[in-house]
């Protein structure tokens, strides 16, 4: 099928899709990556605010892990106003979210007793209205519970941001259930960045939009964010390589 075919029914189910979705589905504001291979894959052109997203780590261990906490943080970073960052186990690492573009000033942090307390006051701080971004670091995100948060981003315009975590492998098949989330992403540590001398270069991801409303899906190997939480292409990628290609692409809903 030729690609000017393609996109034109691709543009056609999209505009279907916000029909039926309402005024709420129109018009939505978003935050754009500033990497077009990515951008390009997302309804209006970057991470639509107001709504809710799902970020998990590739693997099961604390690396990957980390990986999807300092990418959400980088995206938090790059919002308007203070951040709303709830855990049930006190183990964020100031530093390093402050290397990636925010700041421990503007972060208020929430230790929740368990995640139906943690659930709670996400949808608290989404409704508020007056928050850059909420993020909340959950094992298992019930449908209902996701819509909730999806409706209470909806009516305040803030993003809303999941992070997966999970104490046990057996809790992580919950993230293949479906859940009202707009994107749902994951990073994977990939090796960093050589240098031309001895040490160690810049991070790099794997980063899988697994899922997107309305979008495709596809993997993109990029840097980590920088202090302004921007991520970008390894210099490699970026000047045209095939490789610079998303990996995988298709219709995601």
């Amino acid at each position: 099928m030729p690609d000017t075919v393609a996109n034109s029914i691709v543009a056609e189910l999209r505009d279907r899709i916000q029909r039926l979705e309402g005024p709420s589905g129109r018009g939505r504001q978003v935050l754009p990556f500033g990497v077009s291979q990515i951008d390009r894959r997302l309804p209006g052109g970057g991470l639509a605010l107001g709504s809710l997203h799902e970020v998990a780590g590739g693997g099961n261990g604390a690396i990957d892990g980390a990986a999807a906490a300092l990418f959400s943080a980088g995206i938090a970073g790059r919002t308007k106003g203070k951040v709303l960052w709830c855990v049930t186990r006190p183990d964020l690492f100031a530093p390093a979210l402050a290397q990636v573009g925010l700041a421990p000033s503007r972060i208020i942090y929430v230790e929740a007793g368990d995640e139906k307390v943690l659930l709670a006051c996400m949808e608290e701080g989404l409704r508020h209205g007056g928050l850059g971004a909420v993020v909340g670091e959950l094992a298992r995100l019930p449908m209902n519970a996701s819509r909730r948060l999806q409706l209470a981003a909806e009516g305040s315009g803030t993003v809303g941001i999941v992070i997966r975590r999970w104490r046990r492998q057996a809790e992580a098949s919950d993230f293949g259930q479906p859940t009202a989330s707009v994107t749902r992403w994951r990073v994977s540590v990939l090796p960093s960045t050589p240098l031309p001398v001895p040490g160690v270069g810049r991070a790099r991801w794997l980063v899988e939009l697994i899922r997107c409303r309305a979008g495709e899906s596809a993997d993109f190997e990029v840097e980590a964010p920088d202090a302004k939480g921007r991520i970008a292409l390894p210099s490699e990628l970026a000047h045209g390589s095939p490789e610079a290609q998303p990996r995988r692409s298709g219709a995601a809903g």
